[in-house]
């Protein structure tokens, strides 16, 4: 019943969005897009990495708010991440105007503070990978307190395995330079997206409920990230490392 309720939503949430982006988004990258090669002359590495067509998992580290958008900006294909419908249900014109920019940057809203947050959120992964759509996820499931690297949530290896899509790990280097602590006026300085080679995990075909396997893959990908961005690995969530 659960999963019943959940993707039903789901299918409502996802029939709004264009796998190939509406024309509000090609706008918003244009405009933006424009405005951070400007003033941030970000360097991209490994773009060709990411396959051309056909469904695909951006997988990184998450250090600071403004990663999906840099992360947006600089892939050519649209990229759809999860975020929290909070985002979307202001009121007034901010509210319509932070609704219209999150959701044209590629977020699509799912409440991931009620009890059935998780289930929402991975089968909305799920459908836009099944879509043949990019979907970008921080494996960390948050924001990284301290700028080092933390253990991944197994989400990602149950959507690569029950998918088939293949997982490019991304690294975001600087990002928290742009804006410290994730909060206040973004300040210029050097940004680097660095992509690795595409992982692929259908050995593990069948067994997206082995929780060894879901581990395995999960670290497989933070360790590849890990390489990418030359950050420390700390082996505990970092939600635990947050709260104490």
């Amino acid at each position: 019943m659960v999963l019943g309720c959940a993707e039903f939503c789901v299918r409502l949430t996802l029939t709004s969005h264009d796998p190939e982006g509406p024309l509000s988004r090609i706008v918003l990258k244009a405009i933006l897009g424009f405005v951070m090669r400007v003033l941030y002359r970000p360097k991209v590495e490994g773009m060709e990495r990411i396959p051309a067509t056909g469904p695909v998992i951006l997988a990184g580290n998450h250090v600071t708010f403004i990663d999906s958008l840099f992360l947006s900006l600089v892939v050519k294909r649209p990229v759809y991440f999860i975020g929290k419908d909070e985002y979307v249900t202001g009121k007034g014109v901010k509210g319509r105007l932070m609704a219209w920019f999150f959701t044209s940057a590629g977020m699509i809203p799912v409440d991931r503070d009620g009890g059935h947050g998780g289930v929402a959120a991975l089968m909305t992964g799920r459908r836009i990978l099944e879509e043949g759509s990019v979907f970008g996820i921080y494996p960390e499931g948050t924001r990284s307190p301290d700028g080092r690297l933390y253990r991944g949530r197994t989400g990602i290896a149950r959507l690569t395995l029950m998918t088939g899509a293949p997982v490019v790990p991304f690294a975001m280097i600087g990002t928290d330079k742009v804006q410290p602590g994730g909060k206040g006026r973004p300040h210029i300085a050097p940004v680097t997206v660095r992509f690795g080679e595409p992982l692929d995990f259908s050995r593990y075909d069948g067994m997206d409920r082995d929780r060894y396997v879901l581990r395995a893959v999960t670290d497989e990908v933070m360790s590849d990230v890990m390489e990418l961005s030359g950050q420390e690995y700390v082996d505990i969530y970092a939600t635990k490392a947050r709260a104490a």
